[in-house]
């Protein structure tokens, strides 16, 4: 290793310190987290300044700080399934009424398909008022490659017809989809946790006995878990001043510059929708500049990891503690939006391709194409992986069936991950506003359901 990358190293670790000093005067998460962001900013500038994109010293002083990086995000990922499945089942045994869990799942899934068919409307919009066009690209040979990339695998994910997602959603082996083997193994292990926390339920209405253990034991294992959510969620501001360094350092900004139109169109479709967001908390009533006070750890974490999955816990956590809204709500808003309907990368990003493309294939963008890639973005947003490019995974599917290719998302390779970021929180904040919609029509009937349960084991 050289001596620069040596000197750069003590400087990060000079950051990690300051950190840990804030935490040690018991600095708020969400000003840590923050600060976090600033030095991880201003240090991957350094790097790209001072020894420029791609530099050996650049590349060997990443090696290390990635470490903290790729081992912060780990941990959550490592949490991730556990989570979701005891706090599923557990949110089961808290709602005595079945029927409430469909009423919950309803109109969790209504509102995300709903807010992202408003997102590709934003998102054509964008691409029109910019005058994007995907002939106006230039494809260098690295976007080439992508290319046959993306053509190969344009197959699998795009000839899955709807009827095809929906079994894929339903666990065949549930310790494989623990490991999360496949793209839809998150809603698998809900699908799980529900039918399990059912039978659970009903196991304790047959027996006083074992509603006891039952419920002691799910209890004492999601405080466990929620403990080490805790303990993790503690190691946010490190984790977001490694990856904050890791994406202003490897980020190409000759490629940036090149294809700024879109970037810009972009960050304002997204901006907008955060708009359309915003607008509907502040109907339910929320106070807004509260609301995302409380949840900027959230989204500065799912803006630097780009990750909906990975967020997953840290999303979850702030619905319950921060926001007041019902666990069973929290949880499945959560699960269901890291792999449904997500409103930056299956909504904005597609719709802009989409019609980025139709002028290069002869195709008049009218109210019967709008109208048509709306539906399709909606069918198609079911399913999206709830990982960095997930985005890349609904535009196969949505570009094939319009009848357009898909090579358009391989020239847009350099500068996706910049993109990514703000789209992956957006996905996220989605989620959140989701949650918060659920929670006021149909909060206070799962409250008064997990009231009368609770009394009925005091009685008993």
């Amino acid at each position: 290793m050289s001596s620069l990358a040596i000197v750069n190293l003590v400087l990060f670790a000079a950051l990690l310190s300051f950190l840990y000093q804030l935490s040690r005067k018991e600095t708020g998460l969400s000003r840590r987290v923050f600060a976090g962001l600033v030095a991880g900013t201003l240090f991957g500038f350094y790097l790209q300044f001072a020894f420029g994109f791609g530099n050996v010293v650049t590349e060997q002083t990443l090696q290390w700080t990635n470490v903290i990086a790729n081992s912060y995000v780990n941990l959550l990922r490592m949490i991730i399934m556990p989570l979701i499945l005891i706090t599923m089942i557990a949110a089961v045994l808290r709602v005595e009424e079945i029927k409430a869990l469909g009423k919950i799942g309803g109109s969790v899934v209504s509102i995300l398909v709903v807010t992202t068919m408003v997102a590709a409307l934003i998102g054509i919009a964008m691409a029109l008022i910019f005058g994007l066009n995907a002939g106006d690209l230039a494809a260098g040979s690295v976007e080439l490659a992508r290319a046959e990339v993306l053509q190969s695998r344009q197959g699998s994910v795009a000839e899955l017809s709807l009827a095809e997602m929906l079994v894929s959603f339903v666990p065949r082996n549930i310790f494989y989809d623990l490991t999360d083997a496949r793209d839809t193994s998150i809603i698998a292990v809900v699908v799980f946790g529900l039918l399990f926390g059912i039978a659970a339920l009903l196991v304790s209405e047959e027996s006083e006995e074992h509603a006891g253990r039952i419920r002691s034991f799910v209890d004492t294992t999601q405080a466990v878990i929620m403990r080490l959510v805790k303990m993790v969620m503690s190691l946010t501001p490190y984790g977001v001043l490694a990856l904050m360094t890791r994406v202003i350092a490897s980020s190409d900004g000759n490629a940036i510059i090149t294809l700024i139109g879109f970037v810009v169109a972009s960050y304002i479709a997204i901006a907008l929708m955060f708009l359309v967001h915003g607008l509907l908390i502040s109907l339910l009533g929320y106070n807004l500049k509260s609301y995302f006070q409380k949840v900027w750890p959230v989204l500065t974490f799912a803006f630097t990891t780009r990750s909906s999955a990975a967020t997953i816990p840290l999303t979850i956590r702030a619905q319950i503690e921060e926001l007041k809204v019902q666990p069973p709500i929290a949880n499945i808003a959560a699960s269901f939006g890291a792999t449904i309907g997500q409103n930056g990368c299956a909504g904005i990003y597609p719709a802009m391709l989409a019609v980025m493309v139709a002028p290069t294939m002869g195709v008049d963008i009218d109210l019967g194409f709008i109208t048509s890639l709306v539906v399709i973005i909606a069918i198609g947003s079911f399913g999206i992986a709830g990982v960095g490019g997930g985005a890349t995974n609904a535009a196969l599917v949505v570009l094939p069936a319009m009848g357009f290719p898909v090579t358009v998302a391989a020239l847009l390779i350099s500068i996706e991950p910049l993109i990514d970021m703000a789209r992956t929180a957006l996905n996220v904040n989605g989620a959140i506003t989701t949650g918060l919609i659920t929670n006021r029509f149909l909060g206070d009937q799962v409250k008064a359901d997990s009231a009368e349960v609770t009394s009925g084991l005091q009685e008993s």
